[in-house]
């Protein structure tokens, strides 16, 4: 059987799995793609989403693949989200092949927000602005990053259209598109709090993940939805109480919604790295525990073990809590040092001390 790049086989011992009850209507092609881009009084609304300057590209992108590579190289939070939203359209109408594309080591950026090391991230104490504030705007950095993340891998695995279904590319497009949904509701009610995406000093680390898993498809796949997303599904509803407490029931609706939603891009993931691992014959629960070991990635509860299991996630996985059984072995050479180790862990706590200090996760 031939792999993919970035992967190595090893003894294939799948268990089976129960998919999100969700997945097969969230994949439809029946289903348009979802206009309710605007956040209303009673919750999300249809608006039409300006196009910007998305006709003007001489020559126009071609391709999913392009398409994902023009908005990866574009620096406006808003243009990005629209031309997102124009170019999954144009994939749900049949008017693109998928294509290949070059990633880029990094994404177009504004000039702000500025990027600061996570232990410098202010708090809404220090900055002089409302505890909602500072969660929407933090919710709306991780939404633009997540738009970006689901471009870079329709894109930098574009080369791998012929061992990848066309499904995946079709999956991640969608997964982009309704980050891009998520991050306009962000903006939208940054702007009516009287502020706006770029007020709020962010850090660079959940790109960092993107860069390390760049050379394979099922570390890509077990560190950004499984990971990145899951944590979502276990911040989510505390984030929800948080804003109730403090009286911003609009906010709190808003991160509900979105909370809801992501347990559908953890279910993809889960998906394909199980589809993925099939086809390697690699053990799922075997090989996703390697990666979070090689890849020095931190499992950290509090966990939502409901809403990941309901994704597809066993807590067997990713809950070290359950090991009976812990062995000593020494670190692979890919795996690092402890020293090569530590800068990140502290990085990763120093997020969660900030969040903790706003009640945010």
């Amino acid at each position: 059987m031939r792999g993919f790049k970035g992967f190595s086989s090893c003894s294939w011992a799948m268990q089976q799995h129960q998919e999100w009850a969700g997945l097969r209507s969230w994949r439809s092609p029946a289903a348009p793609p979802n206009e309710r881009r605007r956040w209303g009084d009673a919750g999300p609304e249809m608006v039409a989403t300006p196009l910007d300057h998305a006709g003007s590209f001489s020559p126009p992108p071609r391709s999913l693949a392009e398409w994902g590579a023009l908005i990866l190289a574009t620096p406006r939070p808003l243009s990005k989200a629209h031309l997102t939203h124009h170019a999954y359209k144009l994939w749900c109408s049949g008017a693109l092949p998928i294509g290949v594309a070059a990633a880029m080591d990094s994404p177009a950026r504004p000039e702000k927000p500025q990027l600061v090391h996570p232990r410098r991230v202010p708090t809404a104490k220090v900055l002089g602005i409302s505890p909602s504030v500072h969660m929407i705007h933090n919710l709306a950095h991780i939404e633009l990053n997540a738009v970006d993340l689901a471009w870079d891998t329709v894109v930098r695995f574009s080369a791998s259209g012929g061992e990848l279904d066309s499904q995946f590319f079709a999956d991640f497009a969608h997964v982009a598109d309704d980050e891009s949904r998520h991050f306009c509701w962000c903006e939208q009610q940054l702007n009516e709090l009287g502020s706006s995406y770029g007020d709020v000093p962010a850090h660079n680390l959940l790109w960092k993940d993107c860069q390390k898993t760049s050379a394979s498809v099922d570390a890509r796949l077990a560190v950004i939805p499984m990971v990145q997303e899951a944590r979502g599904l276990d911040a989510g509803p505390r984030l929800v109480e948080r804003l109730k407490q403090l009286g911003d029931d609009r906010s709190a609706n808003i991160v509900e919604q979105i909370s809801q939603e992501e347990l559908a891009h953890v279910a993809v993931g889960v998906s394909w790295f199980l589809d993925v691992c099939r086809r390697l014959e690699c053990d799922p629960a075997a090989r996703f525990k390697e990666l979070m070991t090689s890849l020095n990635v931190e499992l950290r509860g509090p966990f939502n073990h409901k809403a990941r299991e309901a994704a597809g996630l066993p807590q067997s996985w990713y809950d070290t809590a359950m090991d009976t059984k812990l062995e000593q072995k020494p670190l692979s050479p890919q795996a690092g040092t402890i020293s090569s180790c530590l800068p990140e862990v502290c990085s990763r706590l120093a997020i969660v001390v900030s969040s903790e200090s706003d009640n945010l996760l």
